[in-house]
């Protein structure tokens, strides 16, 4: 439940997710073939224990029957004697019994045997913590590797896999799922393993010592495990809907706390607090009758424990009155009639929570067998000098393979150009730069860096060279100074830090905050504006001191001055450099060298600013339409 997975999630290979997740273990072989003799040694200790301390019973039992007879005479001769005075049912019960007659209660004999009786329960418990720390070491390097097969596979992914996943989804894979499993295996692999072993041990003993009685305590089997079944399945759907509630109720909660002040702004506090209680009630019956039906478990259970004990106190007595076992044999066999039924009700027990570990390793495997890209061609080429000249020849590609979007894309940009990409929403612009980044790969065509192919680059040593402020800022938890340094890929001053700021005209703001560039900020970026987040990305960007520079709408959340100051920033930066700036408000790249005008995945236009206005197309259309909504809005 606290890793995000319910018990009654069902998986959809039950058998080949357990055996692979079994397989997971081999790097293990040592440490769990060394507890699982530890475990087996304990669970033996552990089943010998009730017999000896039925020998101590029957030593006390032969010493208060001995004491009462006279001695001088043997055990038989006895024996034979209470016969005689017709007492045959006695006589029978004291055959099985060996004592001696005169003699009393021999205390030391009965000490050392219950010494060894507490060395032997000592060793279990010793063996059984040995045992299960070497299992959890066991779990913990699995996991641990398992969790870095995951980070590895996520840095192998695609971006196609994200682009089509939510990324909660693969989040929850990566940390709940895995989470969630290391608890499922820290709670029953251990478990089910002594269960197992104590159930077959005692089973073994249980025969050993009577088969008739053996076969008593088998009776009760088949209704403990009609009882487990029964109650798991009425308490399941109970379960489902309390986690649902509760999911309900904290979406509810996180909503009212994050949108507070709108809560206020517009009254509504007064349907917040219904709502609330409307879902708390939920909660609570879901809780109350999952909690009602699950908890019919250990009652019902015990009662078929004592009902096992019921027969088996019943028969043992005959038996002991018949003289085919001894009292001391009865009540060890009455102990591992509870040794025996207690492993049932935890394996009954742990049926559900093993049916979500699988099914969290089916999400995990899912996720580690999805298609990767394409690896990196080795040996890789690279250009000579990376100037930032880019070539589009024939370029096309598909999302989807029969739902073209580029199709026989040509584009040349020279090194140093600012190169502007507009159009309508869907037209391919940011497709455009995922292919130049090799976010995706083309489906025809090639594209080229300095003459070399990109897709023969590697993607690091391509991406090296290519700086990129995305609209959605990015932020870590961190201090100002360390979150502009992450664009950099070797260590910089404090100094660059502030000159790649002052740049971005981020050191005006920066210096304002109460602890300026050491202000630590969280992953939301809480005490900073939009704006400003905006400004300490496009820093970032700075830093890296790119070869080509890619803006998709970096511009879009900051004010008007604020733009201007950035775009005279980036004029006195792009010496060298070539940019590709993504844009919507196109009064923000008239002064590009080149525009581009794209639709359904082509370039309909290209040209200056001066130049596609006077052509009266597609770009004075868009740029008609962005100042006719500007004069309305000013109306």
């Amino acid at each position: 439940m606290m890793a995000g997975q319910s018990p009654d999630q069902q998986s959809m290979d039950f058998k080949g997710s357990s055996r692979r997740l079994l397989r997971q273990f081999r790097a293990e072989r040592v440490t769990l073939g060394v507890m699982l003799c530890a475990v087996v040694v304990s669970v033996t200790l552990s089943v010998i224990g009730p017999k000896i301390l039925g020998h101590a019973t029957d030593l006390i039992f032969a010493g208060l029957v001995g004491r009462r007879m006279a001695g001088g005479q043997s055990r038989e001769e006895a024996i034979e004697r209470i016969r005689r005075a017709g007492d045959g049912g006695v006589a029978d019960m004291l055959s099985g019994l060996d004592f001696t007659p005169g003699q009393g209660i021999d205390f030391d004999r009965i000490g050392l045997v219950l010494l060894s009786a507490l060395f032997v329960f000592l060793g279990s418990g010793l063996l059984m913590l040995a045992g299960t720390r070497l299992a959890n070491r066991a779990i913990n390097r699995t996991v641990f590797r398992m969790r870095a097969e995951v980070q590895a596979k996520l840095s192998r992914l695609p971006l196609s896999y994200f682009d089509s996943r939510q990324r909660g989804e693969v989040l929850s894979r990566a940390t709940n799922d895995l989470d969630n499993l290391g608890q499922t295996l820290q709670q029953t692999l251990g478990q089910l393993i002594n269960s197992a072993l104590t159930v077959v041990g005692v089973l073994v003993v249980m025969f050993w010592i009577s088969p008739l009685l053996a076969l008593v305590a088998l009776v009760t089997v088949p209704l403990s495990y009609l009882v487990a079944t029964r109650v798991g399945k009425r308490s399941q759907p109970h379960f489902v809907q309390q986690w649902r509630s509760t999911g309900s109720l904290n979406a509810h909660i996180e909503e009212m706390y994050s949108g507070h002040s709108l809560v206020k702004v517009f009254g509504r506090q007064e349907e917040s607090a219904r709502q609330f209680g409307e879902q708390n009630t939920q909660l609570y019956e879901a809780s109350y009758r999952a909690q009602f039906n699950s908890g019919m478990m250990q009652p019902l259970m015990l009662f078929v424990s004592n009902l096992n004990y019921v027969l088996v106190a019943v028969v043992g007595g005959l038996r002991v009155a018949s003289g085919a076992l001894s009292i001391g044999e009865v009540q060890a066999f009455i102990q591992y009639s509870r040794q025996f039924s207690q492993p049932l009700t935890q394996l009954a027990s742990m049926a559900n929570l093993v049916q979500s570990g699988v099914a969290s390793a089916e999400r995990i495997y899912e996720l580690l067998d999805a298609e990767e890209q394409l690896p990196d061609r080795d040996p890789a080429e690279r250009p000579e000098r990376l100037r930032g000249r880019v070539e589009f020849s024939h370029v096309r590609f598909r999302y989807e393979p029969d739902r073209p979007l580029i199709e026989d894309l040509s584009l040349t940009v020279e090194p140093g150009h600012t190169v502007a990409i507009v159009g309508p929403t869907g037209a391919g612009k940011t497709t455009l730069v995922n292919l130049l980044m090799r976010f995706y790969e083309t489906t025809g065509g090639r594209i080229t860096l300095d003459g070399t192919d990109i897709a023969r680059m590697t993607r690091d040593e391509l991406r090296s060279g290519i700086g990129m402020v995305l609209q959605d800022t990015w932020l870590f938890g961190g201090t100002i100074a360390e979150n502009i340094a992450y664009g950099a890929s070797r260590e910089v001053s404090r100094e660059e830090i502030e000159e790649a700021a002052r740049a971005a005209h981020a050191d005006r703001f920066v210096r304002t905050l109460p602890e300026g560039y050491d202000t630590v900020i969280d992953d939301e970026g809480t005490g900073v504006s939009a704006g400003e987040k905006q400004l300490l990305t496009i820093a970032r960007a700075f830093l890296s001191d790119p070869v080509i520079l890619v803006l998709d709408e970096a511009t879009s959340s900051v004010d008007t001055r604020t733009e201007v100051l950035i775009q005279q920033a980036m004029a006195r930066l792009a010496h060298g450099r070539t940019s590709f700036v993504i844009a919507h408000r196109l009064s923000t790249i008239r002064g590009a060298d080149t525009i581009l005008v794209m639709a359904d995945g082509d370039i309909v236009e290209q040209g200056t600013h001066p130049e596609l206005l006077a052509a009266k197309g597609a770009y004075a259309a868009l740029y008609a339409a962005q100042f006719a909504q500007a004069v309305a809005e000013v109306d």
